[in-house]
């Protein structure tokens, strides 16, 4: 069965500006360096392709999304909700 307070509380916190703000950080920061480690060669060559765009985004939304998880288990394991 789903605890659909437990996931309001989370989905709450998830929008909270401080979570968001750090997570856009993070994402940007390590999607960055993981984007010029992984498609660093096709940006410097100009051969960027359409798919190669697309990984760059999910590249960034990986590190979005897992610091937004992490602030929202910390927050939920301590009581803040």
């Amino acid at each position: 069965m789903v605890d659909t307070a437990g996931l309001r509380d989370a989905w709450r916190l998830a929008r909270r500006a401080d979570v968001v703000k750090r997570a856009l950080i993070t994402g940007i920061l390590v999607g960055g360096i993981l984007t010029l480690i992984n498609q660093g060669d096709a940006i410097l060559s100009g051969s960027l392709t359409a798919s190669g765009l697309i990984k760059i985004a999910l590249t960034a939304c990986v590190p979005y999304c897992v610091s937004t998880y992490s602030s929202v288990a910390a927050m939920l394991q301590y009581g803040e909700r």
